[in-house]
């Protein structure tokens, strides 16, 4: 169990407000939840809590509230926020346009100890990590105790923009333990400071709050390279949130757009140009705080990042405190595969997960199918695609799983989408149950081809790389256009195929069967199959026919 400890110093606080606020703060009696106390010209002062804000009093905040306060805390920098001598409180003002202060965040500044034994093993592990969060979640928070942890066991320096790190003055708070604090007089400074740091006090570690400049992530880069283990906070909630800021994308490897050679545009099924990780990512670890006591931990950014970028997000491991404090962990049992679009950045609106359809929903089959000369190219149960019966008496097909060998996977992707098919696209050809390609490539006999027809796994050749031929690729697989024929109708039919396969195991060279629908056409490929004769479909519907001979 992880027993924390908050040392808040509030008093100091409500020494330097009104006395009327301050009593006001004191009356609402739920201190550990206050986070801020916001007074600005004309309005009635107010406290944020978590989870609510209330207003203090009704009477509005005026001049002489607002000097009352600046007379007794530190000098506002650059950046108009000041402090309180040897506390962790913050004071920001904002100013009109002549630079007079109308308004105050006076935030609670606390030093939480145990906040960091979710994370105590990364922590310990020596590698570089970034932290991210949206504001008031509590990143300072677990950077002030990070620092503390290192400083025990190494030399920790801490590049303190803004004195929240540290407190105000010029000695820490005990909060940092031993780590020294460097300050920064304005904050455009702070990467000057950062690369001082290194130069000038040979740290093993050094600590940063709220990278948000270009500048200062090119400086982390270059600290990280001279080998000094770093922690630090960045603006963002996730990690492709990070990745998509042009500005601090650096910090997790960047991105850049690069051509891919025909080879593996054909090995990875993407369009030539796609985008790739610049470089190696400054930080190894990436913490998103989601709430004050859940985190989501990416453990290898570089892998994430080039997960995210083929469009399969991994998942990060899950860490969470329980109302009991008791520290649990949920690590992923594989990575999360959810096709997207080729470049893999807009989660939210081009991902999705396939949905099952409950009847056909009468498209025509594919004309896009050629014949191959594998024997399982056209035979639709060959694939192991299964189909229940519902009292409505509509098949309900089950996933089936493609491998795209030079075929676009972000167009086969969507063509899924709009068919609404259970297709699921796999990056490993053993784990397909049919393979689709182009006939270029099929005629080259590709590896992975070979391989295909090695493992029985059907071979499906499409004349080009269109959305359009896709679809009809994947309506003759789910048999959209097939509504089943009634029995009379069928039965002829089936009589028909089964003497075409007398007459070639009797010793004809092949038997072609008139034209019939996509669900006739399953029927009879499965009779050749069970006979162990070899049979392709051939033309364009709706004269679209199987062709039964030997091998």
């Amino acid at each position: 169990m992880t027993q924390r400890q908050i040392t808040d110093d509030l008093h100091a606080l409500l020494g330097v407000l009104p006395q009327p606020i301050s009593d006001a703060v004191t009356q609402a009696d739920d201190s550990n939840n206050l986070i801020e106390v916001i007074m600005d010209l004309g309005r009635v002062p107010t406290a944020r809590f978590v989870g609510r804000e209330v207003a203090l009093l009704n009477v509005e905040v005026t001049h002489a509230d607002i000097d009352y306060v600046v007379e007794r805390i530190g000098e506002f920098d650059a950046d108009n926020r000041a402090g309180l001598e040897r506390t962790l409180h913050r004071i920001a003002a904002i100013r009109n346009r002549r630079g007079h202060i109308v308004g105050l965040t006076c935030r609670v500044g606390r030093a939480v100890y145990g906040t960091t034994d979710i994370i105590k093993d990364l922590i310990e592990s020596g590698k570089s990590l970034l932290i991210l969060g949206r504001p008031g979640v509590g990143k300072t928070t677990m950077l002030r105790e990070t620092a503390r942890i290192l400083a025990e066991n190494k030399r920790v320096v801490i590049v303190d923009t803004s004195n929240e790190i540290g407190g105000d003055g010029d000695v820490p708070h005990p909060a940092v333990g031993p780590a020294r604090r460097m300050q920064v007089s304005t904050p455009s400074m702070q990467h000057e400071v950062m690369i001082e740091a290194v130069e000038n006090h040979n740290p093993e570690a050094i600590v940063i709050d709220e990278i948000g400049r270009e500048l200062e992530a090119a400086a982390a880069r270059t600290i990280a390279e001279r080998g000094v283990q770093l922690i630090g906070t960045a603006h963002g909630n996730t990690l492709e949130n990070l990745l998509l800021n042009p500005t601090l994308s650096d910090l997790v490897g960047g991105i850049e757009s690069v051509t891919l050679s025909d080879e593996e545009a054909r090995r990875r099924g993407t369009q030539k140009t796609v985008l790739e990780r610049r470089s190696p990512p400054t930080f190894d670890v990436l913490i998103e705080i989601q709430t004050r006591d859940r985190l989501a931990i990416h453990p290898d950014v570089a892998e994430a990042v080039d997960a995210l970028l083929r469009g399969y997000p991994l998942q990060p491991e899950l860490r969470y405190r329980d109302e009991n404090g008791e520290i649990h962990a949920e690590k992923p049992s594989f990575p999360a595969r959810f096709p997207q679009s080729q470049q893999g950045l807009r989660r939210q609106t081009n991902g999705f997960e396939i949905q099952e359809r409950s009847r056909y929903s009468g498209r025509r089959s594919p004309d896009a199918v050629l014949p191959a000369s594998s024997p399982a190219e056209s035979q639709p149960g060959a694939f192991g695609a299964k189909e229940t019966v519902p009292p409505d008496g509509h098949p309900v097909q089950t996933t089936i799983r493609i491998y795209p060998y030079g075929v676009a996977r972000n167009r086969l992707l969507q063509a899924s989408k709009r068919l609404g098919v259970p297709a699921l696209v796999v990056d490993d050809v053993g784990e397909a149950e049919i393979l689709v390609t182009l006939r270029s490539y099929y005629r080259k006999r590709q590896r992975p081809v070979i391989d295909a027809e090695q493992r029985g796994i059907p071979v499906y050749v499409l004349r080009a790389n269109t959305i359009n031929q896709m679809q009809q690729f994947l309506g003759d697989v789910f048999n959209l256009s097939a509504e089943p024929s009634a029995d009379s109708t069928v039965e002829p039919v089936l009589e028909e195929t089964q003497a075409a396969i007398n007459a070639v195991l009797n010793g004809e060279r092949w038997v072609e069967l008139p034209a019939a629908t996509a669900y006739i056409r399953r029927l009879q490929h499965q009779m050749a199959r069970q006979a162990n004769l070899t049979s392709h479909s051939y033309g364009k519907e709706p004269n679209r026919r199987v062709r039964i001979f030997r091998d």
